[in-house]
């Protein structure tokens, strides 16, 4: 049946009880696991694993099939197969990175809103990310007007909402892909939305803050011309 994907029902867990399904140089899968194997250009969550008065320090995670693979630190002891384990992330890291993707979100949304511009790429680091748009012109004024109306999407203080929709259901959404190409694989029956509510609403499989207002701040440290038609805005989140 694959793991649990706890982190996708509910983003505020940080520890859990699970058991070991298999463990070997491919990584260790658990029954349940809140740790975000990466994707959509979130990292994954690092963390411990704790079983048997041992302690398994965790690099990272990544998904394959069903299974999300954990990726324990070179050297690190591996629990086997059917050993009961609590798993705990590293909080300080995943509260940074959910801020961090929310805030790209509603740095789409405001660009979108205001200058009809389209995704073409990004990264993100924790509280430091960058987003590429498909803008062809820069008016006079961009760097500031982006920044005070992110500033005022977060004062608003916008629930974020995530649900999972029937495929039919969310493609009826307009604009359901601020991407300008569409990301999401073939065969999907569903798919999970993130809705800052009033401004954005993108399928989305990261972890996200409830509120804009839980973001933080945002400050729009640089502009850059990325090519023809192409700008890059790098970001900065406060601690």
């Amino acid at each position: 049946m694959g793991t649990e994907r706890l982190d996708l029902a509910d983003a505020t867990v940080r520890e859990w009880d699970a058991i070991v399904l298999r463990a070997d140089e491919e990584g260790i899968v658990l029954d349940r696991s809140a740790f975000y194997p990466g994707g959509g250009g979130q990292p994954p969550d690092e963390g411990v694993l704790l079983w048997g008065g041992v302690q398994t320090r965790i690099a990272g995670a990544r998904k394959t099939g069903d299974d999300v693979y954990l990726v324990p630190r070179e050297g690190e002891p591996l629990p086997a197969a059917g050993t009961s384990v609590r798993g705990a992330l590293d909080d300080g890291r995943r509260t940074a990175l959910m801020r961090t993707h929310s805030a790209l979100h509603l740095l789409a949304g405001v660009v979108f809103r205001d200058h009809g511009a389209l995704v073409t790429g990004g990264n993100m680091e924790p509280l430091e990310a960058r987003m590429d748009f498909n803008l062809p012109d820069v008016p006079e004024g961009f760097k500031d007007s982006i920044a005070e109306a992110c500033a005022a999407e977060i004062a608003a203080d916008r629930r974020i909402d995530v649900r999972v929709l029937p495929y039919d259901e969310a493609f009826a959404i307009p604009d359901i892909i601020r991407t300008a190409t569409n990301l999401l694989p073939p065969g999907l029956t569903e798919v999970r939305i993130v809705d800052i509510v009033g401004l954005d609403t993108q399928a989305d499989g990261g972890t996200h803050v409830a509120s804009t207002k839980q973001i933080g701040g945002i400050e729009v440290v640089k502009v850059e011309n990325k090519g023809k038609g192409f700008r890059r805005l790098r970001v900065r989140l406060p601690q």
